[in-house]
């Protein structure tokens, strides 16, 4: 079913999601004029590769036509014809492997029982025994010698290879699993933050297919897990208004699976959405 839009329906829809753009992104674009880096916040932006003014860019997804939407004539992705712009079904057809690919990963992710006992030991294990870290601005909450024995005394199940990568070498083996980009698939599980924070970039990597409603949801809950994700860790972000979840204590860990629970909850559906549309643009 096709949906056509009038350009007065689909203007109000673009300038909804240019505000809801620029609300998220405010604070990072002034951090980049101050020249200012924030450890939390940027990430979304240093990490992943969509740039603010990709964002701005409103997609209405399959299935649906703009009406005079001359923008988008010669846009990638798009195709104007009889007046109106919508999805190209050639391009579709040339990114086809590509939506496989995502659609086999977060298939088997959707459909494999999530997992909560990893307590975010994968950004210890990216800076035990060593004293390049990645985030040298910021202390570490134990010092370097407490964060090696956190690591020495727990068991490490990191299942995501885009953070087991980061591992230090004397880490690595410390993992019970030895992630790979081929063993992915096979892998990744739904109750990973990093697996629910990529969720952004799949749904980036699907534009202009995806809806930007469905981007900027994955976007807003990869926010919320990376705050998450960095009070977890070793470092001391108390400066920048970040309580600790200390995750060397029992309390510690009870909060942390607990929080990784409600976002597993979170990204389930998002991540449903996201088969979804593969499965409507490989139809």
């Amino acid at each position: 079913m096709t949906v056509t839009l009038t350009p007065a329906e689909w203007t109000s829809y673009e300038t909804a999601h240019r505000n809801r753009v620029d609300a998220l992104v405010a604070g990072h674009l002034e951090r980049r004029r101050r020249r200012q880096a924030h450890p939390v916040e940027d990430f979304l932006f240093t990490y992943y590769p969509t740039r603010p003014n990709q964002l701005r860019v409103w997609h209405p997804g399959p299935g649906v036509r703009l009406l005079g939407a001359t923008q988008y004539d010669g846009r990638r992705g798009y195709r104007y014809v009889g007046g109106a712009a919508s999805v190209d079904p050639a391009e579709v057809e040339r990114r086809a492997d590509s939506i496989r690919w995502i659609r086999r990963l977060l298939g088997s992710t959707l459909d494999r029982q999530p997992q909560f006992g990893c307590f975010g030991l994968h950004e210890w294990a990216m800076v035990y025994r060593t004293s390049d870290v990645r985030h040298e601005s910021w202390p570490l909450r134990l010092g370097s010698e407490g964060t090696d024995q956190v690591v020495e005394s727990h068991k490490i199940a990191c299942s995501h290879f885009d953070a087991f990568r980061f591992f230090t070498d004397p880490a690595r083996p410390r993992n019970v699993l030895q992630p790979t980009r081929e063993s992915q698939p096979q892998l990744e599980q739904g109750g990973c933050l990093h697996a629910n924070m990529d969720l952004y970039k799949w749904a980036s990597k699907l534009m202009p297919f995806a809806p930007s409603s469905l981007v900027l949801d994955c976007f807003e809950l990869a926010r919320d897990i990376r705050t998450l994700d960095m009070r977890a860790s070793p470092y001391d972000l108390s400066a920048l208004g970040y309580s600790p979840v200390p995750i060397e204590t029992t309390a510690g860990k009870g909060e942390y699976a607990a929080a990784q629970r409600t976002f597993a909850e979170r990204a389930r559906p998002l991540r449903g959405r996201l088969v979804d549309l593969c499965d409507e643009l490989l139809g």
